[in-house]
């Protein structure tokens, strides 16, 4: 297996995305990763590289807010365009990138191309929950606008990425709402609540954000404008409450006592609700292994990315997909 990294990719690039390649190479043994950018920016961070570690030199980089579709289409020596160009001809298995996320979405459409049968793919994104399994959303921000057929596909293939990555048998999926009776919200909501209840195995109705937490299903459904405002909000109240959480434990002696008493107890709700051990968010829909890692990613967040896509394709992701959607 051959992974493709976008090293120029995130706010922390190339060094977060260096670093994490190589910790994820001395684990991962038996696959191959090519670190995809500037050459001499990349070997500044590439010390000691592992055996099956390689650099593939691209010269142009996407900038963090460029305009995605005229990026893709006129910087195809950019590092995020010759990842998913690999993928597309076969000389990679899967990619990971933290960068631009409408470039990376673009291109995994255009370059990388639909899954048979997918209208639209979806970007997903693992939500934390304090019951620690987390729930699977889609879209999370690639399709600000929806069809019902776009969320029954989405629950199908959310249903197939769970089975594989979290061995759940039958993962549940709920429909993100604004009260969880029958015949609630707006008509993308109405008419996607019958079609699910049709054709959708363990779906389980409506559900309200205020019950993921609590992880009232596995994978939840909605358009991506809705998605996106719920992951930001999730990001910010996840920084804010582990922020404050260490100011109120570090304000005393005694609390600062207390904390190291719940020392353990504390790095496992971090854990938890730390977007780095998450791995970043697949692609879902396109003909191959695409993982979206956060901007901000560390070299342990990258390092968990790449593993997540090791994953995914060698437990064949894209067949499951197809198997899901042609039942």
């Amino acid at each position: 297996m051959r992974v493709a990294i976008d090293a120029m990719g995130g706010d922390h690039a190339p060094k977060a995305p260096v670093l994490g390649t190589i910790e994820a190479a001395r684990k991962l043994k038996d696959a191959e990763f090519v670190l995809v950018g500037k050459e001499s920016e990349i070997r500044l961070y590439a010390h000691d590289l592992p055996d099956n570690v390689k650099i593939m030199h691209a010269s142009d980089v996407i900038a963090p807010h460029a305009e995605p579709v005229k990026s893709v289409r006129r910087q195809k020596d950019s590092s995020l365009v010759v990842c998913t160009s690999l993928v597309r001809d076969g000389q990679a298995d899967a990619m990971v990138s933290a960068g631009n996320t409408g470039a990376f979405m673009v291109a995994g459409l255009f370059v990388v191309g639909r899954m048979t049968g997918i209208e639209r793919p979806a970007l997903a994104a693992m939500l934390p929950t304090f019951k620690g399994k987390g729930v699977l959303l889609l879209d999370a921000g690639a399709n600000t606008d929806s069809s019902p057929k776009n969320l029954v596909q989405w629950a199908q293939m959310g249903q197939a990425y769970m089975r594989l990555t979290h061995q759940m048998a039958k993962p549940r999926v709920g429909l993100l709402n604004i009260g969880s009776e029958p015949g609630k919200g707006n008509e993308l909501c109405k008419t996607a609540y019958g079609m699910l209840e049709n054709t959708c195995t363990d779906f389980i109705g409506n559900v309200e954000a205020r019950e993921l937490l609590n992880g009232v299903c596995d994978v939840v459904v909605c358009d991506g404008f809705v998605g996106n405002v719920l992951v930001k909000f999730y990001e910010g109240a996840g920084i804010g409450l582990l922020d404050s959480l260490k100011q109120l434990f570090l304000a005393t002696p005694l609390t600062k006592l207390a904390a190291l008493s719940m020392r353990s107890g504390l790095k496992a709700f971090r854990s938890r609700f730390d977007y780095a051990e998450y791995g970043g968010g697949p692609f879902l829909g396109v003909r191959g292994v695409l993982v979206k890692a956060h901007g901000s990613s560390s070299s342990r967040a990258f390092e968990m990315a790449i593993r997540h896509a090791y994953k995914m394709q060698s437990g064949g992701l894209i067949q499951d997909l197809e198997r899901s959607l042609q039942g």
